[in-house]
């Protein structure tokens, strides 16, 4: 965890400026629970796996206000014995901060987004992974980063960044069997992804932090195809192909593929991707 200056003065609570409670507030959009009960009676809580306790403690000790954490063996869908901990945080003033930055009560998967003021962006979007996603390896030996959320504002932003991180461009959908997305990035785009979220010192889950630091061990095998990243489309390329509006003319004006201009068309039309701007 970065350490602040000694003669610093303490951050203000859930100041997204400052990367550990960036990083709470990611994890507390995918994994807490807000809940509002009569009158001003409330409670913000957040159960995970015991293994993980020393993450709720860090939030605890972020946190200028009362909490408390306790532990239940409870019988779930996936384990007889699960053993879980439990951080709750019962203030008035704590609740209403995190739901005006956009924590919002009661059942809240689709409707989170990224927050609407400045905010550490790859600490939040550490967060929301270390919660909601997954660090490891693929069957193949190479690595992996992935997020699973019902919130599309979250998926298309993860999206975004990795395109300005790595110039790989990735677009969502969600699985027909529960209409959630699960967003991959492997190989070496999960070791640069990787590399930028989970920097030294940060606020991580520490099993999640030891997967990452063992990514600079990869190296992509000899006999393993490299795919080149995806040519991104211009503005002026879009307006050229609404103009035309015919695939097998703009794959040759743009020298692009028919299936690319189709593909790229389907998306302008249906709103997938914005418009460009000046038509």
């Amino acid at each position: 965890m970065a350490k602040r200056e000694p003669n610093a003065l303490p951050p203000q609570f859930m100041d997204l400026e400052v990367p550990e409670y960036a990083y709470m507030f990611g994890f507390l959009q995918a994994d807490g629970h807000l809940s509002q009960e009569a009158g001003q009676k409330g409670r913000l809580s957040v159960e995970i796996n015991v293994r993980d306790i020393s993450i709720l403690r860090e939030f605890q000790r972020l946190t200028p206000y009362n909490s408390t954490i306790s532990e239940r063996t409870r019988a779930t869908n996936f384990a007889e014995n699960h053993h879980s901990a439990m951080w709750s945080l019962y203030s008035l003033e704590a609740r209403t901060k995190l739901n005006q930055l956009g924590l919002p009560y009661g059942r809240k998967s689709k409707t989170i987004t990224p927050p609407r003021v400045e905010f550490s962006r790859r600490d939040y979007l550490r967060g929301v992974i270390d919660a909601d996603g997954a660090v490891g390896y693929c069957k193949d030996g190479s690595p992996y980063i992935s997020l699973t959320t019902a919130s599309t504002a979250v998926g298309v932003y993860l999206c975004r960044y990795v395109r300005q991180l790595t110039g790989i461009q990735r677009f969502i959908k969600r699985n027909t069997r529960d209409k959630i997305y699960n967003i991959p990035f492997t190989r070496e785009t999960a070791q640069a992804l990787g590399t930028d979220l989970y920097y030294p010192g940060c606020l991580a889950l520490e099993r999640k932090q030891a997967a990452v630091d063992s990514f600079t061990s990869w190296e992509r095998p000899a006999g393993m195809r490299a795919v080149s990243g995806r040519r991104l489309w211009k503005e002026w390329e879009d307006r050229i192909l609404l103009q035309l509006s015919n695939d097998a003319t703009a794959a040759k004006e743009l020298g692009r593929t028919e299936k690319s201009c189709h593909l790229r068309l389907w998306r302008l039309h249906t709103g997938q991707v914005p418009m460009p701007s000046g038509r």
